[in-house]
């Protein structure tokens, strides 16, 4: 099993922190938020990594070098030197380093959670979605939509503005994303967008061709993100209180 982590974020919101060091390798108790994922992730059964990367781009490579070594898992660097593509252009450019018969995590760097990952994958492979997300209830300007059975209905954008799949759907269930995905390989050639996009827009997309996208339930489990110094902040507490 393999594992696309998005570790490219400017982090504009975490200056002056990120004007020398990548966000992905911001610490958080200690432990550079990119490692903490690798090292969940290897636990969850992903023998092999991808990493993205723009911002200070060769302090990523670098660090994914030494990982590797230390880890023992080959891990790819996916390098986005000039253009920053965004998740849909990130998949679609390491597409080839993702390619294979399993169903692949794609994991953003920047996200703490104690989400069971072997049972977000579990979900996804008895369902036989294209890809499932793991979301949940919190707080957010954004977030997808779900018709009653757990199926990607639409998308949030925030402020009213909604894109439908096939047309709105009754009583939507609004659910913000954790920034992970269990997908199966066969999108990978379904990506048909270039340059810069959100992967959403693939997602609602094919949504809408009748593709089977659906909603993982993270409620159960913890989740920070550290855009932020607040968040930051929140997520050096539960990491205090729950030390790996």
């Amino acid at each position: 099993m393999k594992a696309l982590i998005l570790a490219a974020g400017v982090g504009s919101r975490l200056k002056p922190l990120t004007d020398s060091t990548p966000k992905a390798l911001i610490p958080v108790g200690g432990v550079p938020m990119l490692e903490r994922n690798l090292i969940r992730l290897k636990a969850a059964g992903v023998k092999s990594f991808v990493v993205n990367a723009h911002a200070h781009p060769q302090q990523v490579a670098d660090f994914c070098a030494a990982a590797a070594k230390r880890l023992a898992v080959p891990i790819s660097v996916s390098r986005e030197d000039t253009l920053l593509l965004d998740t849909g252009g990130a998949i679609k450019k390491a597409a080839m380093l993702l390619k294979g018969r399993d169903p692949f995590f794609v994991h953003n760097a920047d996200v703490l959670t104690d989400l069971d990952l072997k049972a977000l994958m579990a979900f996804h492979k008895e369902s036989g979605a294209l890809a499932t997300l793991s979301v949940r209830e919190r707080e957010s300007g954004r977030a997808f939509l779900f018709d009653a059975k757990g199926r990607l209905a639409g998308h949030d954008r925030g402020e009213g503005a909604k894109t439908w799949a096939k047309g709105p759907v009754p009583n939507p269930q609004r659910l913000p994303f954790d920034g992970i995905h269990a997908i199966s390989p066969e999108l990978l050639d379904k990506i048909t967008e270039t340059g810069v996009f959100s992967i959403t827009k693939t997602y609602v997309r094919l949504a809408a061709a009748g593709a089977d996208i659906r909603a993982f339930r993270g409620d159960a489990w913890a989740w920070h993100d550290i855009g932020d110094a607040e968040k930051l902040a929140k997520a050096e507490a539960w990491a205090a209180a729950n030390p790996a």
